[in-house]
């Protein structure tokens, strides 16, 4: 009987897994993935093919490339990700743990005294001179016992919950694996839009320091003629006014470049003001290479991080509904206890006071009024509130995808036409130059000119920065910049 017992645990524990198995996420996006390119990927110099991990260090800028590399490794974001690949961890570890047995080294000491019990013959203690009268009230009522040894519990997973907790612990894991990639993506991204717009107020700030001293020439050429009589009040205070809007747009540069220095000292896990030496000396915007490798839908669904965080997260809640059912199934639990002991403290040192002890215990949640089957209910919303979150997600993904493909090519086609326009100020101011040297134009109006060439030139200096802006963008929804932290921390 006990034999038949022990194989019908052991077909069970086989057998049984409660709860759904999981079938993949839902399909998402096919249309896209089977078109095989992104509808507003239209300009030429959008390229099909697998992009970069490392994608910042095609913008060729050394400074940039030290900073992104010091923020994966030194940025809170990133320390607070990899804590929680270390906790999923921990808690995959104890579910597993979970389904084998445990065993604790045990010690105990008894004193009992219960009157009338008549305990004399195994206990050894008090004993009263009654005589040979003496009622069966008069014998000893106190014990002692001492013991030593092991306990030891198990018990079987009959209807596969602990196994289903296992799973949805694993499937965690790797959520936590895909959180810390999207943290990279996002931490490399905002590093480098922070340098861009860092070295784009530097350059806005010294074109606008340029056009402040045109501004200040013609007006002194001005107050000059105003002097002479060859000019009016009027234009003079229109000088003045121009002259004091621009120097006021310094301002605001001056602060914004100390803002964005200390957004990359955060992003890098530095203080404010720790990089300003670092940065101290102003170098161009970077510019995005001549040709842009952006994969394809099907790629972006399959690696873009928060996608595969949300496909994970689906997994889990799912793995989690058998967790729920098998709680609502009948469970058995084996305790037993091994160990020496007796009545006297020398009787633990005997091997012949050897006890053993075996508890099987049954249990069956018959009567809960509902909560298992609530339980169960609540798994199941879970599961569909994630499985909606990841179809959410891949939309989400694709639709950002496309935007900033749309920006980046609307942006090329604007620096080009804004590049065109400065060529021709350039041009103007050239011929004019010509002018003023044979005495035919003068020197306010060359100063106007050479003021209007320069507004031109912080029109494209503005729409290159843009164009890196947006390029950084291309990247981001792309979901690169992270790198695979499973080949130092395998997960078997």
């Amino acid at each position: 009987m006990r034999r038949a017992f022990v194989l019908l645990t052991a077909t069970c524990v086989a057998a049984c897994t409660s709860g759904p198995d999981y079938a993949g996420p839902p399909k998402v996006g096919s249309a896209a993935a089977a078109r095989g390119t992104f509808v507003r990927a239209d300009d030429p110099a959008l390229a099909a093919g697998p992009g970069l991990s490392r994608w910042w260090e095609t913008l060729d800028d050394a400074a940039l490339n030290r900073l992104v590399d010091e923020a994966l490794s030194g940025s809170p974001s990133i320390e607070a990700a990899q804590a929680h690949i270390r906790e999923a961890r921990a808690k995959l570890e104890q579910g597993r743990a979970n389904l084998l047995p445990t065993a604790s080294a045990t010690g105990m000491y008894v004193h009992a005294r219960l009157p009338g019990s008549g305990l004399g013959a195994l206990g050894g203690g008090d004993s009263s001179d009654g005589g040979e009268g003496e009622s069966s009230s008069g014998s000893s009522n106190a014990l002692n016992f001492y013991n030593v040894g092991a306990s030891v519990s198990w018990e079987p997973d009959l209807f596969g919950g602990k196994r289903r907790g296992v799973e949805a612990a694993r499937d965690t894991l790797d959520q936590r694996y895909a959180d810390l990639a999207d943290a990279q993506v996002s931490l490399s991204a905002q590093v480098a839009q922070s340098y861009v717009n860092l070295r784009d107020v530097e350059e806005r700030a010294r074109l606008n320091a340029r056009s402040s001293e045109l501004q200040r020439r013609a007006l002194d050429l001005s107050r000059q003629r105003l002097a002479a009589g060859t000019t009016s009040r009027l234009q003079v205070e229109r000088l003045q006014a121009e002259l004091a809007s621009t120097d006021a747009q310094n301002i605001p540069l001056t602060a914004q470049i100390a803002i964005y220095k200390d957004a990359l000292a955060v992003l890098t896990g530095r203080g404010p003001g720790e990089l300003d030496a670092m940065l101290e000396a102003s170098a161009p915007v970077p510019l995005p290479p001549a040709s842009v490798l952006i994969g394809d839908p099907a790629t972006l669904i399959a690696h873009r991080p928060d996608v595969r965080s949300a496909e994970r997260a689906l997994a889990a809640s799912t793995a989690n509904i058998g967790v729920k059912k098998a709680q609502a199934m009948p469970g058995i639990k084996f305790s037993g206890i091994l160990g020496l002991g007796g009545t006297e403290p020398g009787d633990v040192l005997d091997p012949g006071n050897l006890a053993a002890l075996l508890m099987p215990q049954l249990s069956w949640p018959v009567l809960d009024f509902g909560r298992s089957l609530s339980a169960v209910r609540e798994a199941e919303a879970q599961r569909d509130g994630a499985q909606a979150q990841y179809r959410q997600s891949v939309l989400a993904a694709l639709q950002d995808a496309e935007d900033s493909l749309a920006r980046f090519g609307a942006t090329r086609r604007q620096l080009a036409q804004l590049a065109g326009a400065e060529q021709s100020a350039a041009r103007a101011a050239g011929l004019n130059r010509q002018r003023f040297a044979a005495g035919t134009s003068s020197l306010i109006d060359q100063l106007d000119i050479e003021r209007q060439q320069l507004s031109a030139a912080i029109a494209v200096a503005q729409a290159r920065a843009q164009l890196a802006i947006d390029y950084i963008a291309v990247q981001k929804a792309l979901g690169l910049g992270w790198s695979d932290e499973r080949g130092q921390q395998p997960v078997s």
